[in-house]
Protein backbone atom coordinates (compact mmCIF):
# COMPACT_ATOMS: atom_id res chain seq x y z
CA UNK A 1 0.00 0.00 0.00
CA UNK A 2 1.36 3.41 -0.96
CA UNK A 3 0.46 6.20 1.45
CA UNK A 4 2.64 8.82 -0.28
CA UNK A 5 0.83 11.85 -1.69
CA UNK A 6 1.64 12.82 -5.24
CA UNK A 7 3.61 15.99 -5.89
CA UNK A 8 0.43 17.59 -7.25
CA UNK A 9 -1.48 16.72 -4.08
CA UNK A 10 1.28 18.12 -1.87
CA UNK A 11 1.26 21.36 -3.87
CA UNK A 12 -2.52 21.51 -3.61
CA UNK A 13 -2.41 21.09 0.18
CA UNK A 14 0.23 23.82 0.49
CA UNK A 15 -1.79 26.20 -1.68
CA UNK A 16 -5.04 25.69 0.25
CA UNK A 17 -3.23 25.92 3.59
CA UNK A 18 -1.76 29.25 2.51
CA UNK A 19 -5.17 30.49 1.33
CA UNK A 20 -6.76 29.62 4.68
CA UNK A 21 -3.96 31.32 6.58
CA UNK A 22 -4.00 34.54 4.53
CA UNK A 23 -7.62 34.95 3.43
CA UNK A 24 -9.79 33.24 6.06
CA UNK A 25 -8.20 33.00 9.51
CA UNK A 26 -7.57 36.76 9.90
CA UNK A 27 -11.37 37.28 9.83
CA UNK A 28 -12.37 34.37 12.07
CA UNK A 29 -12.43 36.09 15.46
CA UNK A 30 -14.36 39.14 14.21
CA UNK A 31 -16.90 36.97 12.42
CA UNK A 32 -17.36 34.81 15.51
CA UNK A 33 -17.98 37.86 17.70
CA UNK A 34 -20.36 39.51 15.24
CA UNK A 35 -22.09 36.22 14.32
CA UNK A 36 -22.20 37.57 10.80
CA UNK A 37 -20.23 37.57 7.56
CA UNK A 38 -20.69 40.78 5.62
CA UNK A 39 -21.74 40.60 1.99
CA UNK A 40 -18.51 42.37 1.02
CA UNK A 41 -16.32 39.83 2.82
CA UNK A 42 -18.30 36.91 1.41
CA UNK A 43 -17.88 38.30 -2.12
CA UNK A 44 -14.18 38.92 -1.56
CA UNK A 45 -13.56 35.34 -0.42
CA UNK A 46 -15.60 33.93 -3.30
CA UNK A 47 -13.71 36.03 -5.86
CA UNK A 48 -10.32 35.06 -4.45
CA UNK A 49 -11.30 31.39 -4.33
CA UNK A 50 -12.34 31.53 -7.99
CA UNK A 51 -9.10 33.28 -8.95
CA UNK A 52 -7.07 30.68 -7.04
CA UNK A 53 -8.87 27.81 -8.77
CA UNK A 54 -10.37 26.40 -5.57
CA UNK A 55 -14.01 27.16 -6.36
CA UNK A 56 -16.18 24.14 -7.25
CA UNK A 57 -13.20 21.82 -6.92
CA UNK A 58 -15.63 18.97 -6.27
CA UNK A 59 -17.39 19.25 -9.63
CA UNK A 60 -16.31 17.46 -12.86
CA UNK A 61 -14.09 19.21 -15.38
CA UNK A 62 -16.65 18.72 -18.14
CA UNK A 63 -18.94 21.26 -16.45
CA UNK A 64 -16.11 23.65 -15.54
CA UNK A 65 -15.29 22.32 -12.08
CA UNK A 66 -11.96 21.36 -10.59
CA UNK A 67 -12.41 17.70 -11.47
CA UNK A 68 -10.51 16.54 -8.41
CA UNK A 69 -10.71 12.96 -7.22
CA UNK A 70 -12.25 12.26 -3.81
CA UNK A 71 -8.89 11.81 -2.10
CA UNK A 72 -7.76 15.27 -3.22
CA UNK A 73 -11.12 16.70 -2.18
CA UNK A 74 -10.68 15.22 1.28
CA UNK A 75 -7.22 16.79 1.54
CA UNK A 76 -8.69 20.20 0.69
CA UNK A 77 -11.56 19.78 3.17
CA UNK A 78 -9.03 18.90 5.87
CA UNK A 79 -7.23 22.22 5.32
CA UNK A 80 -10.34 24.40 4.90
CA UNK A 81 -11.73 23.03 8.17
CA UNK A 82 -8.94 24.74 10.10
CA UNK A 83 -11.19 27.79 9.86
CA UNK A 84 -14.87 28.12 10.77
CA UNK A 85 -17.57 27.03 8.32
CA UNK A 86 -18.81 30.62 8.43
CA UNK A 87 -15.86 31.57 6.21
CA UNK A 88 -14.79 28.51 4.27
CA UNK A 89 -18.34 27.95 3.00
CA UNK A 90 -17.61 30.73 0.50
CA UNK A 91 -14.89 28.59 -1.06
CA UNK A 92 -17.92 26.90 -2.52
CA UNK A 93 -18.52 23.22 -3.18
CA UNK A 94 -21.82 23.12 -5.07
CA UNK A 95 -24.04 20.16 -4.24
CA UNK A 96 -22.87 17.25 -6.39
CA UNK A 97 -26.53 16.31 -6.70
CA UNK A 98 -26.76 19.08 -9.32
CA UNK A 99 -25.08 16.72 -11.76
CA UNK A 100 -28.58 15.26 -12.12
CA UNK A 101 -29.63 18.47 -13.92
CA UNK A 102 -30.92 18.00 -17.47
CA UNK A 103 -32.03 20.26 -20.31
CA UNK A 104 -32.47 23.92 -19.35
CA UNK A 105 -31.58 23.07 -15.72
CA UNK A 106 -27.93 22.80 -16.76
CA UNK A 107 -27.73 26.42 -17.86
CA UNK A 108 -30.08 27.72 -15.18
CA UNK A 109 -28.60 25.98 -12.14
CA UNK A 110 -25.65 23.65 -12.64
CA UNK A 111 -23.28 25.87 -14.63
CA UNK A 112 -24.00 29.10 -12.70
CA UNK A 113 -23.19 27.28 -9.44
CA UNK A 114 -19.92 25.94 -10.82
CA UNK A 115 -18.98 29.39 -12.11
CA UNK A 116 -19.85 31.19 -8.87
CA UNK A 117 -22.81 33.10 -10.29
CA UNK A 118 -25.36 31.22 -8.17
CA UNK A 119 -25.35 29.44 -4.81
CA UNK A 120 -27.46 26.43 -3.87
CA UNK A 121 -28.67 25.02 -0.55
CA UNK A 122 -29.91 21.56 0.39
CA UNK A 123 -33.41 21.52 1.94
CA UNK A 124 -34.27 18.13 3.40
CA UNK A 125 -34.51 18.32 7.20
CA UNK A 126 -37.83 19.17 8.86
CA UNK A 127 -38.92 19.70 12.49
CA UNK A 128 -40.32 16.15 12.58
CA UNK A 129 -37.84 14.55 10.18
CA UNK A 130 -34.17 14.64 11.12
CA UNK A 131 -32.54 11.23 11.34
CA UNK A 132 -35.75 9.72 9.95
CA UNK A 133 -35.57 11.57 6.63
CA UNK A 134 -38.33 9.43 5.13
CA UNK A 135 -40.76 11.00 7.60
CA UNK A 136 -40.76 14.38 5.82
CA UNK A 137 -44.19 16.01 5.65
CA UNK A 138 -43.66 18.61 2.92
CA UNK A 139 -45.97 17.64 0.07
CA UNK A 140 -45.92 18.43 -3.63
CA UNK A 141 -49.17 17.90 -5.56
CA UNK A 142 -49.30 17.92 -9.36
CA UNK A 143 -51.60 20.57 -10.83
CA UNK A 144 -51.35 20.75 -14.60
CA UNK A 145 -47.81 21.69 -15.56
CA UNK A 146 -46.82 22.58 -11.99
CA UNK A 147 -46.28 21.05 -8.59
CA UNK A 148 -47.74 22.89 -5.59
CA UNK A 149 -45.58 22.60 -2.46
CA UNK A 150 -46.83 22.94 1.12
CA UNK A 151 -44.81 22.32 4.28
CA UNK A 152 -41.67 23.52 6.03
CA UNK A 153 -37.96 22.85 6.43
CA UNK A 154 -35.50 23.80 9.15
CA UNK A 155 -31.76 23.68 9.91
CA UNK A 156 -31.12 24.59 6.26
CA UNK A 157 -27.53 25.79 6.10
CA UNK A 158 -26.69 29.08 4.32
CA UNK A 159 -30.19 29.39 2.80
CA UNK A 160 -29.92 33.09 3.54
CA UNK A 161 -27.47 33.70 0.72
CA UNK A 162 -28.56 30.88 -1.61
CA UNK A 163 -30.19 31.71 -4.92
CA UNK A 164 -32.21 28.50 -4.95
CA UNK A 165 -32.87 25.41 -2.87
CA UNK A 166 -32.85 21.72 -3.68
CA UNK A 167 -36.09 20.82 -1.92
CA UNK A 168 -37.33 17.33 -1.12
CA UNK A 169 -41.07 16.73 -0.95
CA UNK A 170 -43.44 13.76 -0.88
CA UNK A 171 -45.21 13.24 -4.20
CA UNK A 172 -46.81 9.84 -3.56
CA UNK A 173 -46.43 6.50 -1.82
CA UNK A 174 -45.32 3.00 -2.71
CA UNK A 175 -45.31 -0.39 -1.01
CA UNK A 176 -42.11 -1.91 0.33
CA UNK A 177 -42.06 -5.18 2.28
CA UNK A 178 -45.74 -4.81 2.99
CA UNK A 179 -45.42 -1.23 4.26
CA UNK A 180 -46.40 2.06 2.67
CA UNK A 181 -43.48 4.40 2.21
CA UNK A 182 -43.17 7.93 0.89
CA UNK A 183 -42.12 8.50 -2.69
CA UNK A 184 -39.96 11.61 -2.55
CA UNK A 185 -39.08 14.02 -5.36
CA UNK A 186 -36.33 16.66 -5.52
CA UNK A 187 -37.20 20.14 -6.82
CA UNK A 188 -35.15 23.19 -7.81
CA UNK A 189 -36.93 26.11 -6.13
CA UNK A 190 -35.79 29.70 -6.70
CA UNK A 191 -35.67 31.86 -3.57
CA UNK A 192 -38.06 34.44 -5.09
CA UNK A 193 -40.76 31.86 -5.92
CA UNK A 194 -44.15 33.08 -4.65
CA UNK A 195 -45.26 31.08 -1.63
CA UNK A 196 -41.72 30.50 -0.35
CA UNK A 197 -40.67 32.29 2.84
CA UNK A 198 -37.14 32.06 4.27
CA UNK A 199 -36.26 33.26 7.74
CA UNK A 200 -33.35 32.94 10.15
CA UNK A 201 -33.53 29.88 12.40
CA UNK A 202 -32.48 29.54 16.05
CA UNK A 203 -29.01 30.76 16.95
CA UNK A 204 -26.41 27.99 17.16
CA UNK A 205 -23.29 28.01 19.35
CA UNK A 206 -21.28 26.18 16.67
CA UNK A 207 -19.75 28.02 13.69
CA UNK A 208 -21.11 31.45 14.55
CA UNK A 209 -21.79 33.39 11.37
CA UNK A 210 -22.74 30.17 9.54
CA UNK A 211 -26.48 30.45 9.93
CA UNK A 212 -29.27 27.95 9.50
CA UNK A 213 -32.67 28.94 8.20
CA UNK A 214 -36.29 27.87 8.17
CA UNK A 215 -38.20 27.60 4.91
CA UNK A 216 -41.98 27.70 4.59
CA UNK A 217 -43.93 26.60 1.52
CA UNK A 218 -47.48 27.93 1.25
CA UNK A 219 -49.04 26.89 -2.06
CA UNK A 220 -45.61 27.38 -3.59
CA UNK A 221 -46.02 26.65 -7.29
CA UNK A 222 -43.01 25.06 -9.01
CA UNK A 223 -43.00 24.18 -12.74
CA UNK A 224 -42.64 20.49 -13.53
CA UNK A 225 -39.43 21.21 -15.44
CA UNK A 226 -37.84 22.06 -12.09
CA UNK A 227 -37.94 18.43 -10.96
CA UNK A 228 -34.37 17.25 -10.35
CA UNK A 229 -34.05 13.66 -11.51
CA UNK A 230 -37.28 11.67 -11.78
CA UNK A 231 -40.57 12.11 -9.98
CA UNK A 232 -40.61 9.82 -6.96
CA UNK A 233 -36.87 9.10 -7.25
CA UNK A 234 -35.53 11.85 -5.00
CA UNK A 235 -33.59 9.46 -2.79
CA UNK A 236 -31.77 8.12 -5.83
CA UNK A 237 -30.14 11.49 -6.46
CA UNK A 238 -29.71 12.32 -2.76
CA UNK A 239 -28.12 9.20 -1.33
CA UNK A 240 -24.89 9.29 -3.32
CA UNK A 241 -24.40 12.93 -2.30
CA UNK A 242 -25.13 12.24 1.36
CA UNK A 243 -22.79 9.26 1.55
CA UNK A 244 -19.87 11.10 -0.06
CA UNK A 245 -20.61 14.09 2.15
CA UNK A 246 -19.99 12.02 5.26
CA UNK A 247 -16.42 11.33 4.16
CA UNK A 248 -15.86 15.05 3.62
CA UNK A 249 -17.26 15.76 7.10
CA UNK A 250 -14.71 13.27 8.42
CA UNK A 251 -11.94 15.17 6.63
CA UNK A 252 -13.26 18.40 8.14
CA UNK A 253 -13.10 16.84 11.60
CA UNK A 254 -9.49 15.75 11.07
CA UNK A 255 -8.52 19.31 10.11
CA UNK A 256 -10.21 20.84 13.15
CA UNK A 257 -8.62 18.27 15.46
CA UNK A 258 -5.17 18.95 14.00
CA UNK A 259 -5.62 22.67 14.64
CA UNK A 260 -6.59 21.94 18.25
CA UNK A 261 -3.51 19.74 18.67
CA UNK A 262 -1.19 22.35 17.14
CA UNK A 263 -2.52 25.01 19.51
CA UNK A 264 -2.19 22.64 22.47
CA UNK A 265 1.40 21.77 21.60
CA UNK A 266 2.38 25.43 21.43
CA UNK A 267 0.63 26.18 24.71
CA UNK A 268 2.23 23.18 26.43
CA UNK A 269 5.67 24.36 25.30
CA UNK A 270 5.15 28.00 26.32
CA UNK A 271 3.03 27.82 29.46
CA UNK A 272 5.07 27.41 32.65
CA UNK A 273 3.95 26.15 36.06
CA UNK A 274 6.11 25.14 39.00
CA UNK A 275 9.12 26.47 37.14
CA UNK A 276 8.86 24.48 33.92
CA UNK A 277 6.81 24.10 30.76
CA UNK A 278 3.58 22.18 31.44
CA UNK A 279 4.42 19.91 28.50
CA UNK A 280 7.20 18.39 30.61
CA UNK A 281 4.58 16.87 32.93
CA UNK A 282 3.12 13.52 31.96
CA UNK A 283 -0.37 14.74 32.86
CA UNK A 284 -0.11 17.02 29.81
CA UNK A 285 2.38 15.25 27.55
CA UNK A 286 0.45 11.97 27.60
CA UNK A 287 -2.70 13.84 26.59
CA UNK A 288 -0.81 15.24 23.61
CA UNK A 289 0.43 11.78 22.67
CA UNK A 290 -3.09 10.35 22.79
CA UNK A 291 -4.48 13.28 20.79
CA UNK A 292 -1.86 12.88 18.06
CA UNK A 293 -2.39 9.11 17.87
CA UNK A 294 -6.15 9.41 17.56
CA UNK A 295 -5.88 12.12 14.91
CA UNK A 296 -3.47 9.99 12.88
CA UNK A 297 -5.88 7.04 13.02
CA UNK A 298 -8.82 9.24 11.99
CA UNK A 299 -6.83 10.73 9.13
CA UNK A 300 -5.74 7.37 7.76
CA UNK A 301 -9.27 5.99 7.99
CA UNK A 302 -10.70 9.07 6.26
CA UNK A 303 -8.17 9.20 3.43
CA UNK A 304 -8.41 5.46 2.84
CA UNK A 305 -12.20 5.75 2.63
CA UNK A 306 -11.87 8.63 0.16
CA UNK A 307 -9.46 6.50 -1.88
CA UNK A 308 -12.01 3.67 -1.88
CA UNK A 309 -14.60 6.13 -3.21
CA UNK A 310 -12.26 6.81 -6.11
CA UNK A 311 -11.99 3.07 -6.75
CA UNK A 312 -15.77 2.70 -6.68
CA UNK A 313 -15.54 0.20 -3.83
CA UNK A 314 -16.61 2.26 -0.80
CA UNK A 315 -19.71 1.08 1.05
CA UNK A 316 -22.20 3.12 3.08
CA UNK A 317 -20.86 1.46 6.22
CA UNK A 318 -17.29 2.50 5.45
CA UNK A 319 -18.37 6.10 4.93
CA UNK A 320 -20.23 5.86 8.23
CA UNK A 321 -17.11 4.54 9.99
CA UNK A 322 -15.04 7.50 8.79
CA UNK A 323 -17.64 10.05 9.83
CA UNK A 324 -18.33 8.37 13.18
CA UNK A 325 -14.71 7.90 14.19
CA UNK A 326 -13.36 11.25 13.00
CA UNK A 327 -16.18 13.27 14.57
CA UNK A 328 -15.83 11.51 17.91
CA UNK A 329 -12.04 11.88 17.85
CA UNK A 330 -12.52 15.60 17.24
CA UNK A 331 -14.82 15.82 20.25
CA UNK A 332 -12.25 14.16 22.52
CA UNK A 333 -9.34 16.16 21.14
CA UNK A 334 -11.17 19.49 21.47
CA UNK A 335 -12.11 18.66 25.06
CA UNK A 336 -8.53 17.72 25.93
CA UNK A 337 -7.30 20.95 24.34
CA UNK A 338 -9.51 22.94 26.70
CA UNK A 339 -8.17 20.89 29.63
CA UNK A 340 -4.57 21.56 28.63
CA UNK A 341 -5.26 25.30 28.36
CA UNK A 342 -7.05 25.27 31.72
CA UNK A 343 -9.18 28.32 32.40
CA UNK A 344 -7.82 30.09 29.32
CA UNK A 345 -9.26 27.30 27.19
CA UNK A 346 -12.75 28.65 27.86
CA UNK A 347 -11.92 32.28 27.19
CA UNK A 348 -12.85 33.75 23.82
CA UNK A 349 -9.42 35.35 23.37
CA UNK A 350 -8.04 32.26 21.62
CA UNK A 351 -9.15 29.63 19.14
CA UNK A 352 -9.55 26.68 21.51
CA UNK A 353 -13.03 27.46 22.82
CA UNK A 354 -14.21 28.10 19.24
CA UNK A 355 -12.87 24.73 18.11
CA UNK A 356 -14.54 23.12 21.14
CA UNK A 357 -17.90 24.75 20.32
CA UNK A 358 -17.65 24.05 16.61
CA UNK A 359 -16.71 20.42 17.19
CA UNK A 360 -20.00 19.55 18.85
CA UNK A 361 -22.12 19.84 15.72
CA UNK A 362 -20.02 17.30 13.83
CA UNK A 363 -21.54 14.36 15.74
CA UNK A 364 -25.02 15.50 14.71
CA UNK A 365 -25.21 16.84 11.16
CA UNK A 366 -24.76 14.63 8.09
CA UNK A 367 -26.14 11.79 10.20
CA UNK A 368 -25.75 11.48 13.97
CA UNK A 369 -23.26 9.11 15.55
CA UNK A 370 -26.19 6.86 16.39
CA UNK A 371 -27.31 6.75 12.74
CA UNK A 372 -23.76 5.95 11.63
CA UNK A 373 -23.63 3.05 14.08
CA UNK A 374 -26.96 1.84 12.72
CA UNK A 375 -25.66 1.95 9.13
CA UNK A 376 -22.42 0.18 10.07
CA UNK A 377 -24.04 -2.56 12.14
CA UNK A 378 -26.74 -3.16 9.52
CA UNK A 379 -24.09 -3.63 6.86
CA UNK A 380 -22.14 -6.03 9.08
CA UNK A 381 -25.16 -8.14 9.99
CA UNK A 382 -27.06 -8.16 6.70
CA UNK A 383 -25.08 -11.08 5.10
CA UNK A 384 -25.66 -13.21 8.20
CA UNK A 385 -29.37 -12.54 8.69
CA UNK A 386 -30.88 -13.23 5.28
Amino acid sequence: MNFQLSQEQEMLVDAVRSFVSKELLPHEEAVDRADEVSADLAGEIRSKAIAAGFYAFNMPEEVGGGGLDYLSQALIERELAKCSWALHVFVARPSKILMACTGSQIGDYLLPCVQGRKVDCFALTEPGAGSDANAIKTRAVREGGDFVLNGSKHFISHAGHADFAIVFAVTGTYEHNGRQRNAVTAFLVDRDTPGLTIRRGPKCVSNRGYHTFEMFFDDCRVPANKVLGEVGKGWDVANAWLTAGRVMVAANCVGQAQRALDASLQWAADRKQFGQAIGSYQGVSFKLADMATQIRAAELLTLHTAWKMDQGSMTDGEAGMAKLFASEVLGRVADEAVQIYGGMGLMDEGPVERIWRNARIERIWEGTSEIQRHIISRELLRPLMR
